[in-house]
């Protein structure tokens, strides 16, 4: 392995688990324990209703096991008025001293027939886009200048990538199943180059398995390895770090989120490169 010190100009690694309770809260609390202690920086939950619970209570119940940051991966901007997403961020960020992140985006794919299921209106994107505009509006306004609660923004056609850039700090650049890595390379150093922001990677597959709650259950990770996705990494620690420096060096991608059934397995990494 090459030497991954950070350098100006090249952010410092950081990592994220995806961990929604769906075992009994003894289980889960002894995972957000594993999690913290191998070195992660951030406890993250989905926001896909019915589930599993609703991730605002359950992250301030994370807060409160360890010090890890807390966030939203990612809560979708249709399901829930903007007032309401802005109140709910503000308000962990208080009851957490700070330790929130607001991950948000205009909802995942086929999101459009869960909501008229639930009987709420499915705007097309641009709305989509302009409610998450307004949920940061909105908790810029609560936080006041006393607090920053940081933003973290999925985004992928350049009409969110150019709200991303306005609003959030952090940018996880959206995957589909058939992107190649050549094509979201491109998307991203355009970006880069114009936008000094910390870039994250969601990392669905580790091997052959599927994270929960990250992807389709229908993921082929075969299909995805052949694509050279950037959502797989090996399942291998040693080849998985060799493929996230190469990820830093070539595309500039710092964060790294993985589901929590890898977190264990990639432990190892995140101790040898977390905040280097």
């Amino acid at each position: 392995m090459t030497d991954s010190t950070a350098t100006s100009g090249t952010r410092p690694f950081r990592f994220g688990g995806v961990a929604p309770l769906t075992t009994d809260l003894r289980t889960w609390r002894d995972r957000v324990r594993r999690i913290a202690d191998s070195g992660y920086s951030t406890l993250l939950m989905p926001d896909v209703p019915r589930w599993q619970p609703a991730p605002a209570p359950t992250l301030a119940v994370a807060a409160t096991i360890t010090d890890l940051r807390v966030g939203t991966w990612v809560y979708a901007s249709p399901l829930r008025p903007a007032w309401s997403t802005a109140w709910e961020a503000h308000s962990l960020s208080v009851l957490t001293d700070g330790r929130f992140e607001l991950g948000i985006g205009t909802g995942r794919p086929g999101i459009e027939e869960e909501l008229r299921e639930r009987g709420l209106p499915a705007p097309p994107p641009g709305e989509r886009l302009g409610q998450v505009r307004d949920t940061v509006t909105e908790l810029r306004d609560l936080d006041g200048s006393d607090l920053h609660t940081p933003v973290v923004m999925a985004a992928r056609g350049p009409k969110a990538l150019a709200l991303a850039a306005d609003v959030a700090d952090t940018v996880a650049i959206a995957l589909m199943p058939g992107d190649e890595r050549d094509e979201i390379t491109r998307v991203v150093r355009d970006f880069r180059a114009a936008h000094d922001l910390e870039l994250a990677q969601h990392v669905a597959v580790t091997g052959d398995t599927v994270a929960p709650f990250m992807a389709s259950p229908d993921t082929d990770p075969a299909a995805l390895r052949a694509a050279d996705s950037l959502a797989v990494l090996p399942e291998d620690p040693a080849a998985a770090a060799d493929e996230i420096q190469r990820r830093r060096e070539e595309i500039g991608l710092s964060y790294f989120v993985f589901g929590a059934n890898a977190a264990e397995t990639f432990a190892p990494i995140v101790a040898e490169l977390n905040g280097r």
